[in-house]
């Protein structure tokens, strides 16, 4: 058990057993009673075509994409025989901003934008749902200003609108406004915290204040208490990045694989299988797996880590034919109005150009200060050469007092690397060992450099034996 100091809340982590519920919830009508005599069963109306996406979207919790599908055909129908229905309109585009973050086809960002800002001119007023929306919209183009705006601006017209304060939560944490989103969370558990959807987003607050084990079992509560199987799997998904990222390479893959068996469209998870059987050592497996995912969500975060994981087997053109996947991505989605700086930046200090990535991640820092840009802007600014600038930042990325609290293995890396250059020994020893204690196989191209910078640092020298003078315990009263 993790002791109190290093994250651990008393309570929090107390797992809730839910039972599954049976039978199924018949949408739309209720079931005729027939008479004694008659032979004829009772038929129950069907669902109408989407309705599980409907529910899904308007609680803000992910959807099938074949419901999803589904939902937003008969939405565009609904809104073209009927273009006063703001509701209508509003729904429409939450559906697509929720088939663009499940697809990574940023072209349904301007539709939704589109329909959502219609929805806001049919009704100006009290027209929460289409806030939210607009909230949701930012946060999936990583604007996380506008999402803080639309959000606020939800909250104050809706106060106990719960599915309002997620989209806060993920506002405030891109921002780096840690404190909103700790205040944010704990006004949401008090208005809904049964909510799976709830406790998956506390475990995401929880994951980057530390608190691993809490974290943890909030997304097994959420995945337990999950009302459809695209929910499931979307909180299973989650639950193996955790335990990737604590190294827990086997629970990892368990999840990621019972993520993608419940929902086939699951890309996160199956990229997340990808990532772990690269880590142990089945890499025909792991470079289908990522494949797979591109094929279907061609995220350039995936493209990134293919290419790496290309790169670290010598395979330098195949590597090269992900990065420039990566680069062709960048420009897609930011015709979306997606903000993609954070990896293109990411990718050109590592793989291309460190002085164009400094210039894009210090403009993406003035915009949204969260701690994965700091760690970015430190790495870019050593792979340029300054490292005396690099460690401000990387210590942003990991000291408590800076903000830095989640545990991570690449950024205590980049520190570790970062003070070796600048002959810190001591820390940067205790940084590389500390990037290898959290996750021993976070990156097929970094962890051969952490061990050989470690073995070179070798081992600490020995302290002088004190002397009976130096020895001596100082008065009560001195200093």
């Amino acid at each position: 058990m993790e002791k109190q100091a290093e994250g651990r809340r008393p309570g929090v982590g107390r797992r809730v057993l839910i039972a599954a519920v049976a039978g199924c919830a018949v949408l739309g009508g209720a079931l005729a009673l027939w008479p004694w005599e008659r032979t004829a069963a009772p038929r129950a109306v069907a669902p109408a075509p989407g309705a599980q996406a409907l529910t899904a979207v308007t609680s803000g919790v992910p959807a099938a994409l074949p419901d999803l599908a589904m939902l937003i055909t008969a939405r565009e129908a609904r809104v073209r025989a009927h273009p006063e229905d703001a509701q209508s309109w509003a729904v429409l585009g939450t559906a697509y901003v929720e088939q663009g973050r499940r697809t990574a086809d940023a072209t349904n960002y301007p539709r939704a934008e589109k329909a959502l800002r219609t929805s806001l001119e049919v009704k100006a007023k009290g027209n929460a749902a289409a806030l939210d929306g607009m909230a949701a919209l930012a946060d999936a183009r990583r604007d996380y200003r506008s999402a803080r705006a639309w959000g606020e601006a939800a909250l104050k017209l809706a106060p106990k609108r719960w599915t309002t304060y997620p989209l806060l939560i993920d506002a405030y944490t891109g921002l780096g406004d840690y404190k909103a989103a700790k205040k944010t969370l704990d006004r949401l558990l008090e208005l809904h915290s049964g909510a799976a959807a709830v406790r998956a987003r506390a475990a995401a607050v929880y994951r980057d204040r530390g608190w691993r084990e809490d974290a943890a079992a909030a997304l097994s509560d959420a995945a337990a208490a999950a009302g459809t199987p695209a929910e499931q799997a979307a909180w299973l998904e989650r639950s193996g990045q955790l335990a990737f990222e604590r190294g827990d390479l086997e629970e990892a893959l368990r999840r990621f694989q019972e993520a993608v068996r419940l929902d086939p469209d699951q890309r996160a998870a199956q990229a997340g299988q990808g990532r772990t059987l690269a880590a142990l050592g089945r890499t025909t497996e792991a470079l289908n797996a990522y494949r797979v995912a591109l094929d279907r969500q061609p995220c350039p975060q995936y493209a990134l880590e293919l290419g790496e994981l290309y790169e670290s087997l010598g395979m330098a053109e195949a590597a090269r034919a992900e990065y420039d996947v990566l680069e062709t991505r960048v420009q897609d989605e930011a015709a979306g109005g997606v903000d993609d700086d954070l990896v293109l930046g990411v990718f050109e200090a590592d793989h291309g150009d460190p002085q164009a990535a400094v210039r894009l991640l210090r403009a993406e820092w003035q915009r949204q200060p969260g701690t994965e840009v700091a760690d970015a802007v430190g790495w870019a600014l050593h792979m340029a050469g300054d490292d005396k600038g690099a460690l401000k930042f990387a210590m942003v990325a990991t000291d408590k007092a800076h903000g830095g609290a989640v545990r991570s293995a690449l950024y205590a890396y980049h520190r570790g690397m970062i003070e070796q250059e600048l002959e810190l020994a001591g820390p940067a020893r205790r940084h590389l060992q500390e990037a290898l204690r959290i996750n021993p196989y976070f990156s097929p191209l970094r962890v051969p450099p952490a061990k050989q910078a470690l073995a070179a640092l070798g081992e600490p020298p020995d302290e002088p034996l004190p002397t009976g003078k130096e020895s001596k315990a100082p008065a009560e009263d001195e200093g």
